[in-house]
């Protein structure tokens, strides 16, 4: 430890998570024809 109170891992696991989520979510849109249907979306979040 370096004695610095400023010296901290900044990591959100949480919030990683979703940028992760959202990343593949806008991927996929991204890919798709046409709107992503319920049935999709809950897949690709790991919902189905």
């Amino acid at each position: 430890m370096s004695g610095d109170p400023l010296d901290v891992e900044l990591e959100d696991t949480e919030l990683l998570a979703e940028v992760d989520l959202t990343t593949t979510l806008i991927a996929a849109a991204n890919q798709s024809e046409g709107p992503l249907d319920s049935a999709e979306i809950d897949r690709l979040l790991g919902l189905d």
